[in-house]
């Protein structure tokens, strides 16, 4: 079995031994789109984090029978043309949950206590020229008492609201599907969820009920001392919009790890009046080494399954 890999990079050098076991392997760094047929044109197995893979191409794989995502998300993928090909799909599930969570309060804390800014004010030399012992410069909160909104309580939502009560904050949640449960959290509107909560953080998948979904009209209903975290997908919230509101007050601050593009080349985000209102990452709250180890398992089995029902 022919399996290819097209953008081994992901994985962050972490051993794959258990996937390059079950088959005839070959793995690349990266793989542009001109790239993706040529390497894959014998593959049966096609494992990819974000190259696209469209029906245009599965046209050109006869021989393709399991994509592999190396993430949850699936949307470099065309469902409904794999499913008309007879190609099955497999994702990675679970795999990050807590170092997604983790990252998530880690935003939190860091943006209640303004720990960007004062970090800078040490290794800068402020700290050693200052007369004083404290600088207050810029006034810091904690969680403990406040409310917690999640938008998406799937598995990363639930390990957030577990982390949040632990800290002594208090949980609602906003279903993106429509669909609400019997959770021992209170389920509210998204418009009360943002004029209510303290901190809001984003669970949910990019869909088309999704996009936008925190646009110029959402942030001009939260408090001015709200915190926006999207650890999701880049396109739920619009980043003009949120640039805009940074730089009027309308929030206190936000952290994303998710662009709408992705590296993110141009931006308003980049020119901030106040850049310690944004804390930023390069799309890797997912990347703790004990995920990626997870991530690698969770390939190994999908492609042993596959294997093993096709004998």
């Amino acid at each position: 079995m022919k399996i290819v890999f097209l953008d081994e990079y992901s994985i962050c050098g972490r051993n794959i031994d258990s996937i390059k076991q079950l088959g005839e392997y070959i793995g690349h760094e990266t793989t542009t789109p001109d790239q993706v047929i040529e390497r894959c044109k014998e593959a049966e197995v096609v494992i990819t984090n974000k190259v696209v893979i469209d029906a245009t191409t599965m046209d050109s794989l006869p021989n393709l029978k399991l994509i592999c995502v190396a993430a949850t998300g699936m949307n470099n993928i065309d469902l409904n043309a794999a499913a008309e090909r007879g190609i099955e799909v497999k994702n990675a599930v679970g795999y990050s949950t807590y170092a997604v969570a983790e990252t998530t309060l880690c935003s939190a804390l860091s943006l209640l206590r303004e720990v960007t800014y004062y970090d800078n004010f040490f290794k800068s030399g402020s700290y050693s020229a200052a007369e004083r012992i404290f600088n207050f410069d810029r006034p810091t909160a904690q969680l403990r008492g406040k409310r917690w909104g999640i938008i998406g309580l799937g598995n990363i939502g639930r390990e957030v609201a577990r982390l949040a009560e632990v800290f002594g904050c208090e949980v609602c949640y906003f279903s993106t599907s429509g669909v609400t449960r019997d959770e021992k959290y209170p389920a509210l509107s998204l418009n009360e969820l943002l004029s209510t909560s303290d901190i809001i953080s984003i669970h949910c998948p990019l869909t088309p009920r999704t996009y936008d979904l925190i646009s110029d009209e959402e942030l001009a209903q939260m408090k001015p001392s709200a915190i926006l975290i999207n650890v999701a997908r880049g396109g739920i919230v619009n980043e003009a919009a949120l640039a805009e509101a940074l730089n009027n007050k309308l929030i206190r601050g936000a952290a994303l790890d998710v662009f709408s593009a992705e590296p993110l080349r141009e931006s308003p985000l980049y020119n901030l009046q106040d850049p310690y209102r944004l804390l930023a990452s390069p799309h890797n709250a997912w990347s703790s080494v004990e995920a990626i180890d997870r991530l690698v398992a969770c390939i190994a089995e999908n492609i042993k399954n596959f294997t093993e029902k096709s004998l």
